[in-house]
C-alpha cells in the first residue's frame, strides 16, 4: 500500500512540474529551442503531454531536421528548425487556415463563410478586407 502512494505521490508531483512547464512555455517562441536552453529534458510521453497543453488540443510530434506538431486532423499546427525559426497554424473546424504567425512577427488571420469561401482578411501590415 505505502508503494502505491508514493507511486501516486510521484505522479501528481510530475503532473504539477509538466503543467509549470505549460504555463511558462505557453507563448515562449521558439518552443523546443527554449525547452532545450531552458535544460527541460523531457521523455516523449511528458514532451506530448506538454505541447498538448501548450496547444490547448491533442497533438504528436514529428521530425528530427524540422520539429513539427500535427493535430489530430493531421493538420501541421506548428515548425521549427534547428535555428529557432517558427511558424503557427490555427485551422477552423474545415480545415481552412483561419491563423497563420511566424519568427519575424508576420501575422494573417481569416474567415470564410460555411461554403469555404473567405470572407475576412487581415495581416500584420494592416491590411484588411472584409466582406462579411
Amino acid at each position: 500500500m505505502k508503494k502505491i502512494i508514493k507511486q501516486i505521490l510521484r505522479e501528481d508531483r510530475q503532473e504539477q512540474f509538466l503543467n509549470k512547464i505549460i504555463l511558462l512555455m505557453k507563448d515562449d517562441f521558439p518552443l523546443f529551442k527554449n525547452l532545450k536552453d531552458y535544460g527541460f529534458n523531457l521523455t516523449e510521453e511528458e514532451m506530448n503531454y506538454v505541447l498538448s497543453g501548450i496547444f490547448g488540443e491533442s497533438v504528436r510530434k514529428k521530425g528530427r531536421r524540422y520539429n513539427s506538431i500535427y493535430n489530430q486532423n493531421g493538420k501541421i499546427i506548428y515548425m521549427e528548425d534547428s535555428d529557432g525559426y517558427w511558424e503557427k497554424f490555427e485551422y477552423d473546424n474545415n480545415g481552412n487556415v483561419i491563423y497563420y504567425e511566424n519568427f519575424y512577427g508576420v501575422w494573417r488571420k481569416r474567415e470564410y463563410d460555411d461554403n469555404g469561401n473567405q470572407i475576412y482578411k487581415e495581416n500584420s501590415r494592416g491590411d484588411i478586407i472584409d466582406n462579411r
